[in-house]
């Protein structure tokens, strides 16, 4: 098992390179803003919901990310409105749950702790790089409940990301495995393998964009990050993800808005490597998600990188408020020439 991990990891730092070297050998508490809900089967979800209003807006992290990565959006949002962001099963505060790690997994654990913990939709649900494909399948098995979207620099079903001096597409790894019925349950396999493993290493301080968070919330995000259950968390969703994007791509092929009307906003960045073959790709996808709704527009961050909520927070708020506009009418627009930066 932890062999697969390992083999696993390239993938996952090809999608969220935020792991850092160094010892952390204390456990900090909990962010005092959150809480651990109980959803049941022996496993609890870490939530952390500010502000209020009518229309619930859920900020989903990308594959390595914690809650912490929406420091610098949350609080503006929640001048707004209610908004709550969250650790995946296995990540800083949240027990592992069922796998295999499905995307109707990840919403059935997402959408008990919000029932558990009296949050109600409609829902504007904020996908980052992977979470982009997480919201997509929140929005799949709970439609009635989303209201609007915004992917911020999100992961295509058809991508090809480069690690070993390779490009690889991302869904040529399935292997048709076919998944179970989600499931409410703790992982006490992983927990065991936790406790018989060591901490990673953690250097004194992040890497970029990660050093303009918080003091406090670096010093939290290093400490979660330095544990095993992390990393076997995080291992287990990138092994299962090639299968669901293997389904989306064939789902699209009948379907091209799947998200029917609801506002969407699609954020891509601009600081990026020259126009080749890869980075045009990347563009026309960029497009081809703006177009998942009849009413989805895609933009381009100005000075920002595949981080756009860290680098560029004000422009993921704006998005939202666009997306909790009672009269939103968000203008379909996919334009794939955006005025990169070199």
């Amino acid at each position: 098992m932890l062999n697969g991990i390992a083999r696993l990891l390239p993938l996952a730092l090809a999608i969220a390179p935020h792991m850092v070297a160094g010892q952390i050998t204390t456990m900090p508490v909990a962010p005092s803003t959150g809480r651990r809900v109980d959803i049941g089967g022996g496993q609890r979800i870490y939530l952390n919901c500010t502000g209020s209003g009518s229309t619930t807006v859920i900020l989903e992290a990308g594959a390595g990310d914690f809650a912490e990565v929406w420091s610098l959006v949350q609080p503006k949002v929640a001048e707004l409105t209610r908004v709550c962001s969250y650790d995946r099963g296995g990540y800083g505060w949240s027990d592992p749950g069922s796998r295999p790690r499905t995307y109707a997994q990840l919403a059935i654990e997402l959408r008990t702790a919000l029932d558990r913990a009296g949050e109600k939709p409609p829902y504007v649900l904020v996908g980052q790089s992977y979470g982009g494909l997480v919201v997509r399948g929140f929005a799949g098995r709970y439609a009635r409940e989303v209201r609007g979207m915004v992917l911020v620099d999100p992961v295509h079903e058809d991508q090809q990301i480069v690690w070993g001096g390779e490009a690889h597409r991302l869904r040529d790894g399935a292997r048709g495995r076919t998944a179970p019925a989600p499931r409410i349950a703790l992982d006490t396999e992983f927990l065991r393998m936790a406790r018989d493993s060591s901490a990673m290493s953690s250097g004194d301080t992040l890497p970029p964009p990660l050093d303009r968070l918080p003091a406090e919330v670096q010093r939290l995000w290093k400490w979660s990050a330095s544990q095993p259950l992390y990393r076997m968390a995080w291992a287990a969703e990138m092994d299962w993800s090639p299968e669901e994007l293997a389904r989306m791509h064939v789902e699209r092929e009948t379907n091209r808005a799947s998200l029917g009307s609801i506002p969407l906003v699609v954020l891509a960045r601009t600081k990026s490597a020259p126009a080749d073959t890869l980075e045009r790709e990347r563009q026309a996808l960029m497009a081809d998600l703006a177009a998942l709704s009849t009413r989805g527009r895609l933009e381009y961050a100005p000075a920002s990188g595949h981080n756009i909520h860290i680098e560029e927070p004000e422009l993921v708020v704006r998005a939202i408020k666009e997306c909790l506009s009672p009269r939103s009418r968000v203008t379909p627009s996919f334009s794939t020439r955006p005025d990169v930066r070199r």
